[in-house]
């Protein structure tokens, strides 16, 4: 049987945690928390479900995501956030894929169903929102300042596994704008870090464009007020992000 090990980074996750904790149970051998110093009651559930609980300094998402992978004791890596939790389709699926001969190269991919406020979000360009979450250990890394992606040893041959991963991001419309503003602002120093800059096009259309993607052609006028908001945000952060790269490349 081949074993797994679920790695979660985490920092003030008491609102989630226990969920994600208590889905990933059927599958995990070996569940490995790396925390950067929560002031909420994160460790103590985790240390109610056995968790390994690993105190360590933010070093960003990727940089934070590779330290804890590198304590995970067996050979395959189930990357999962406090945020998220295994529908019972893809526990099955998971249960499944243990049991069988795995190739080196081999990943494995779900897709991810986003909660807004209580509500599963389908369209809006919410889903699928597909992510390799399973593989070898040393076989990837996580790179990235924003949104991280895996870059592999090899080329890898993806499964995609049936079942959601349950995404439970957002308990209010502030929590959703105070997070894609976050990440406005990683991609406005990422662009800038790499020589990206901003011509005066792409920073008059691009949010109005965004809107027109997310709200008619992704489904979110199908969601009614909240489907305007999720896709009235977006388009507002995707300003603000032009905005900030804009200035940082005014100031240089």
């Amino acid at each position: 049987m081949n074993k797994i090990s679920v790695v979660i980074i985490t920092m003030n996750e008491e609102r989630n945690i226990e969920r994600c904790l208590q889905s990933v149970l059927p599958i995990a051998d070996e569940v490995v928390v790396v925390d950067s110093f929560s002031e909420d009651a994160t460790e103590e559930i985790c240390t109610q479900y056995n968790a390994r609980f690993v105190s360590h300094a933010w070093e960003g998402y990727s940089g934070s995501k590779n330290f804890a992978d590198g304590l995970a004791s067996h050979e395959l890596i189930l990357s999962i956030d406090g945020d998220e939790a295994l529908s019972e389709t893809l526990t099955q699926s998971i249960k499944a894929l243990k049991e069988r001969e795995i190739a080196d190269n081999e990943v494995f991919a779900m897709n991810r169903l986003n909660n807004y406020c209580g509500r599963w979000i389908k369209g809006c360009g919410f889903y699928p929102d597909t992510k390799v979450r399973i593989w070898r250990k040393d076989f990837a890394r996580w790179e990235g300042l924003i949104h991280e992606w895996l870059v592999y040893e090899s080329t890898p041959k993806t499964t995609l596994l049936k079942g959601d991963l349950l995404h439970y991001s957002w308990a209010t419309p502030e929590d959703f704008r105070k997070q894609q503003f976050h990440f406005a602002e990683l991609g406005a120093k990422s662009y800038y870090e790499r020589g990206k800059k901003t011509s005066f096009l792409p920073w008059l259309f691009s949010p109005s464009i965004n809107f027109i993607r997310t709200y008619i052609f992704k489904g979110g006028f199908l969601y009614g007020k909240t489907g305007l908001h999720i896709c009235r945000t977006l388009r507002q952060a995707n300003r603000h992000k032009y905005n900030l790269l804009r200035s940082l490349s005014k100031k240089q």
